[in-house]
Formats: C-alpha cells, sequence, structure tokens
C-alpha cells in the first residue's frame, strides 16, 4: 500500500505541476514563506515560526526551502506531503486488514482515499493537509496498537504520534483529544493513560509557549479572517454548509459506506469491542469548520476534505460485517464505483477550482513583478506578511528575498516603518482588495497623506506598489 500510493501520489504531483497548479493555493505559498523566514528574514529566529500555523510543517521545512529552487517549487514540501499520506494509508490498510479479516478489503479501501480527486490534488501540494492524514491514520492504528497490547514502548510510539498530529494542524487537536478520550474509554486504566497523553499534552503546552513568546498572546484567535459567511451565527446554515460541501468533496458512497459503518461501530461497542469507536474519533475534525463558520469565517470546501479520509476508514469498518467469502469482493465493488463516481483527475474537483480562485489576481501581480525586475534595488520594501505571504514567494523568480521584506514578524523593525514609512524604506506594497484590504490599504484610507513622498508606481492583481520619491 505504502508503494503504490507512493507511486501514484508522485505520479498525481507531476501531473499537477505540468498544469501549473501545485503552488495555485495561496496558502501553498504562504506556507513556504513561514518555513523560509526563520533563517531568510531580517530577524531570524524561531520566533519566525509564529503563532497562527501550528509549527511542524515549517520545522520540517525551515531547512530545505532556504534552497532558492526548492523554495520557488515547493520540492520538499510536496515530498513530505506525498510521503506522510503514504504512510498514513498503509497505516490504515493494516488497520482494516486487521478488522475485517480480509487483505483485500484492507487494500481496496485506503485506494478510495487515494483515489478522490480533492484529496489527491492536496497530497501533491505543500499544504499542511497531507500529513494531518498520514499521522491522523498512523496515530489511529498505533492506539489500537495499545489497545489490543498495552507495553510501555506501545504507549510512548502513540503517544509521540499524537504529539506531531497535534503539532500540524488544529483539526489534530480535535482527532487527538476524540482518540485519547476513546481510548480511556476502552482502557480505563489509569497509569495507562498517562503514558499516553503525556506526549501530546506537552506538545500542545510548548505551542503555547512558542505563541506567546511570538506574539504576546496563548493562541491567536482572530485577525486573520474578515467574518464575512452569511452563516455567521447561524447553526442551522453552518450546518448546511458543511453537509453539502461533504457531499460534494466526498460523494455519495464514501458517505453511504461512513455511515454503515459508524452504525456498525456502534452496534459492536454495544455488544462486545471498546475498541471499535477508534475510527469515529477521525469525524471530530468536523468542530473546526463548524466553529470557523460560525465564527464568520469564509466558505471553504477544503475543511471538509479531511472527512474524505475519515469516511474511508469507517467505510472500511462497515466491510467487516459482509459474508467473509465476498467481502474483498465487496469492497473492490465499492472501490470501482468511488472511482466511477468521483474520477481521480476529475478537472471540476472542488478542490481544484477553490485553488485557483485567486488565479487571476495572481496573473494580475505580474506587472508588479515585471516593474521590480527592472527597477528593484535591493532596499526594504514594507509589506504585510499576513496579506502577501504568498507574493512574497512568487517574487523569489526574480531574486527578491524574504529579508527584502519588512514584515509583521520583524517586531519593532516592522512598527517603525509602518507608523512612518517615509522614514524607513524606500518601497510599499498595499493589498488593496482581499477581504477588505491589509492594514496597509486600511491605514491608507483612513489617513490619505500616510504615504505621502511616495508615488504609485504599478499595480495589478489587487495590488499596489509604490515608491519613494527622491
Amino acid at each position: 500500500m505504502f508503494v503504490v500510493a507512493a507511486i501514484a501520489g508522485s505520479i498525481a504531483a507531476w501531473h499537477y505541476w505540468q498544469l501549473d497548479l501545485t503552488l495555485s493555493h495561496y496558502d501553498a505559498r504562504s506556507h513556504l514563506v513561514v518555513a523560509r523566514r526563520t533563517i531568510d528574514s531580517l530577524t531570524p529566529s524561531w520566533r519566525q515560526l509564529g503563532a497562527v500555523w501550528l509549527p511542524l510543517p515549517h520545522v520540517l521545512n525551515a531547512l530545505p526551502v532556504q534552497l532558492d529552487w526548492n523554495f520557488r517549487t515547493g520540492f520538499s514540501a510536496i515530498a513530505i506531503s506525498i510521503f506522510a499520506f503514504s504512510c498514513g494509508l498503509a497505516a490504515l490498510a493494516r488497520y482494516l486488514t486487521r478488522h475485517t479479516e480480509s487483505l483485500l478489503a484492507g487494500v481496496c479501501v485506503p485506494l478510495a482515499a487515494l483515489a478522490n480527486p480533492n484529496v489527491l490534488y492536496l497530497q501533491s501540494t505543500p499544504l499542511t493537509e497531507p500529513l494531518l492524514f498520514g499521522l491522523a491514520l498512523m496515530a489511529l492504528l498505533l492506539v489500537d496498537d495499545w489497545l489490543i497490547s498495552p507495553r510501555a514502548h506501545r504507549a510512548h510510539r502513540a503517544g509521540l504520534c499524537l504529539a506531531a498530529l497535534v503539532l500540524t494542524r488544529y483539526e489534530g487537536w480535535l482527532i487527538c483529544a476524540a482518540l485519547v478520550g476513546l481510548a480511556y474509554i476502552a482502557r480505563p486504566d489509569g497509569r495507562a493513560r498517562i503514558r499516553l497523553t503525556a506526549y501530546p499534552v506537552a506538545a500542545v503546552a510548548a505551542f503555547f509557549a512558542l505563541s506567546y513568546l511570538s506574539s504576546g498572546v496563548l493562541l491567536v484567535t482572530s485577525g486573520f479572517f474578515t467574518p464575512d459567511n452569511p452563516a455567521r451565527h447561524d447553526p442551522a446554515l453552518v450546518f448546511d454548509q458543511i453537509w453539502k460541501a461533504t457531499q460534494v468533496v466526498a460523494g455519495p458512497v464514501l458517505i453511504a459506506g461512513a455511515m454503515a459503518g459508524a452504525g456498525v461501530a456502534l452496534f459492536r461497542f454495544r455488544r462486545s469491542s471498546r475498541q471499535s469507536l477508534l475510527p469515529l474519533s477521525l469525524l471530530a475534525s468536523v468542530v473546526l469548520p463548524f466553529g470557523a463558520f460560525y465564527a464568520g469565517h469564509p466558505e471553504r470546501v477544503r475543511y471538509m476534505v479531511p472527512l474524505v479520509v475519515a469516511a474511508t476508514a469507517l467505510s472500511g469498518v462497515a466491510f467487516s460485517i459482509v459474508p467473509p467469502r465476498v467481502r474483498g469482493l465487496a469492497a473492490a465493488l465499492w472501490l470501482g464505483l468511488a472511482i466511477f463516481l468521483r474520477p481521480p483527475f476529475s478537472a471540476t474537483a472542488p478542490m481544484l477550482t477553490e485553488a485557483q480562485w485567486e488565479t487571476p489576481f495572481r496573473e494580475g501581480r505580474r506587472i508588479i513583478t515585471r516593474y521590480l525586475r527592472t527597477n528593484y534595488d535591493g532596499t526594504p520594501i514594507l509589506a504585510s506578511m499576513s496579506s502577501l505571504a504568498h507574493y512574497m514567494q512568487e517574487s523569489s523568480e526574480i531574486g527578491v528575498q524574504i529579508k527584502n521584506y519588512v514584515h509583521e514578524g520583524n517586531g519593532d523593525l516592522w512598527m517603525d516603518a509602518f507608523n512612518a514609512p517615509h522614514h524607513h524604506v524606500r518601497w510599499v506594497m498595499v493589498e488593496e482588495q482581499a477581504e477588505g484590504g491589509d492594514m496597509l490599504a486600511i491605514r491608507l484610507r483612513s489617513q490619505p497623506d500616510y504615504l505621502a513622498g511616495f508615488t504609485r508606481v504599478a499595480e495589478g492583481g489587487g495590488l499596489a506598489l509604490y515608491r519613494r520619491r527622491p
């Protein structure tokens, strides 16, 4: 399973690279910037990991992306995505083979996740979801291993995997909490609980310390999106958004399988097996989009793709009640139907559509890049990284480094330049459109003479470039 997933994932990555879609999602470029700025910065340090995104993906990429070619292509981050997801599918195959007692079912079911066009696209990019998928599935297997044989070394392995999971994405916090909670129900041994829980608790505490030292708050919960979702403070509409998006990304075959698997897990829990509920923990990721949309976060189908992986795992559980002689055949037919309804390289997959919404703006920003190519003098550029990290990665194609930008991660340097740009910088970039504009745009609207002494020299794709007059 690992080899098949790695080969198929590599082919998919090459396919999307040929279509110029690998870095089309702005967050894919932004993650590369966060990893790069730990060293390539006016103020290099571990504090550059920041406090909004969890640090593990950026720590893994911090050194590789210092190579300019790798930073421009995202090669190392894509390799991590493919490797992590392949490990996760191998773990799921092992888990399902154990509980269905069918090698064919254990192999066919994980292939449904690999073949889903939305999952396949994500694992071909530097986005952090593939690492989440892989670690979540590995954690499922390792916790199950520990429940079967509660030895200390198995608790340590599961705990380390859970720690990595909670340092990858916030959905990992929810999945980890659900996994640990269900493990407690299955094995109410106080000493064993401590072994399993210590690692993820320590990891979350370490992140809180990083967040506080980087930003002054334990957890950043606002300021990184505009609350414009019509479902804001309307739980019924939030549920409707999540349900419709999940139907689109997963398809009816996976959803039906997940519902059947959830029913089987609950039935077995009541009858005999306490650990049968473990796969339900993967559904805990839905709490994140629910909370985000309720707070007004723009609707994103990407937040529902983890549910595709959860539905796959639960579908495998459903095959455990199929008669043994036809169990593998039933799984193979189910896989074929899932692929038929959701072809792997569908050009209309919701995740591909969402990833390309910013492409027209990206093309428009080439005007800025062309101007900088011929006129940039290497002096600092004032720009908000929270709004323009994706363009900072784009500008690397003409040799502009992250250390050429003055951004929020530079602390006092940023504050001084932001408050009085004419005293500190020769260049200013302003994002004027996305989510109502960045903080520079907001200041310029409220204070028209904010950039007095600067000339607007180029604009495109919602981005404006100002140059200080001699």
